[in-house]
């Protein structure tokens, strides 16, 4: 089988490897299929899609929104990059699955208006799946409504014409949106369980997702429900594209 990478751009270790861990859990790859690529770190290698099976993206630091003399050397090297890789991406209509970063990363490369008209705490929310989304094949067994993790400082607020909304939440009109056939974003973490959201909440504490006096508030609002649905779309995508 040809591997799968994962680009990653967070800075702090610890997180940063159980987002790794949780990927290679949720997908059922080990470490072989599943290639890290810490972009936080240096510059994306040249990745040849002849020799992958699919792109996946995790969350990070990074908000394609901030003002362009707000973000650092580092982030406009990624976001550089990503609109490069991107161009290869969508004209091959490359399987690619881009979790919160992803929203950041694709909705900025296909024109899409990303603001903080809709932010999320660190909490769980109900996605629905709309018409679309419910018969979509990454999404194939996932009830129409299903429980996500979600925490982001920015969301698209207007879609562009290239893009099918995939799925909703109450106060987050793109949980997700897809490109073509096979390039897919998603707001909601797909690779979460409670676990690694303790880890974050823990590790971004002080990084403006909630208040400094919330933590408390925060890590229990994150185990008010079970959350089992969205990682299956991680198996799912694997077992579509691997090859």
């Amino acid at each position: 089988m040809k591997p799968f990478v994962l680009l990653a751009t967070r800075a702090e270790d610890v997180p940063a490897d159980e987002e790794y861990a949780l990927f290679l859990r949720y997908t059922g790859l080990d470490e072989r299929d599943l290639r890290r690529v810490r972009l936080e770190a240096g510059p994306m290698p040249a990745l040849d899609l002849d020799e992958l099976s699919g792109i996946f993206v995790g969350g990070g630091p990074f908000n394609a929104s901030d003002p362009a003399e707000k973000k650092s050397g580092v982030q406009h090297r990624v976001e550089a990059e990503f609109q490069t890789l991107l161009d290869r991406v969508v004209a091959r209509d490359f399987p690619f699955l881009g979790a919160c970063y992803g929203v950041g990363t694709l909705g900025a490369h296909q024109g899409a208006v990303i603001d903080r008209t809709y932010t999320e705490p660190i909490s769980v929310v109900p996605v629905t799946l709309t018409e679309d989304g419910a018969s979509d094949p990454l999404l194939e067994g996932m009830p129409r409504v299903f429980d996500a993790f979600v925490g982001h400082k920015e969301a698209v607020t207007v879609l562009p014409p290239s893009a099918t909304l995939l799925g909703s939440s109450p106060d987050c009109p793109v949980q997700m949106f897809k490109v073509r056939d096979n390039v897919y974003a998603t707001q909601f973490h797909p690779e979460l369980d409670v676990d690694g959201i303790t880890t974050r909440i823990h590790a971004y504490a002080g990084y403006g997702y909630f208040a400094t006096d919330e933590l408390e508030l925060t890590l229990t609002a994150v185990r008010r429900a079970a959350v089992s649905h969205p990682s299956r779309m991680l198996r799912t995508f694997v077992e579509r594209y691997a090859r």
